[in-house]
């Protein structure tokens, strides 16, 4: 790879993606505007950051920023043609531990869940990794149970 991604933004006028990448041949930093092109408030992100990241001129340098970054830059784009301001839209992409998540709407929880997926294969331990343990066991103190109703028994013998 010719190009090493540093670093991947969002600008709003015009919309545009802001990639700062280094030339592994000159080891010079350098800053590429994108334009996003033909983009409104009711396109698919998903489909602007496939097109955007196969397309002739850019992938090579978008070979190092994952599909789901640009999905996120694309989704805060549209969010902006909506009028929606860019601390709710980030906040959007965030999970919060302590949020009901049946109480959004499907595109909301959508991302949510897609924030979590990256997370969960972030965190992952793979077999090829050097730290993976095959059965690892965890005592967990006892002493932190809090008794409930219907953890005792009943009189039916259930």
């Amino acid at each position: 790879m010719l190009f090493e991604a540093k670093r991947c933004g969002v600008c709003f006028s015009p919309p545009s993606i802001v990639l700062v990448y280094e030339n592994t041949d000159t080891n010079k930093v350098r800053k590429r505007v994108i334009p996003v092109r033909n983009f409104s408030q009711y396109s698919d992100y998903s489909l602007a950051a496939e097109r955007l990241k196969n397309h002739p001129r850019h992938k090579d340098y978008l070979q190092g920023v994952s599909q789901s970054q640009l999905e996120r830059l694309h989704i805060i784009l549209r969010d902006h043609l909506r009028g929606i301001s860019l601390e709710r839209s980030l906040a959007s992409l965030q999970v919060d531990p302590e949020e009901d998540l049946n109480k959004l709407d499907d595109d909301v929880l959508a991302r949510k869940k897609s924030h979590m997926d990256e997370l969960f294969e972030r965190n992952r331990t793979h077999r090829e990794d050097p730290d993976f343990v095959y059965d690892l066991e965890v005592d967990f103190d006892n002493a932190a149970d809090e008794k409930c109703s219907w953890d005792e028994e009943s009189a039916d013998g259930f």
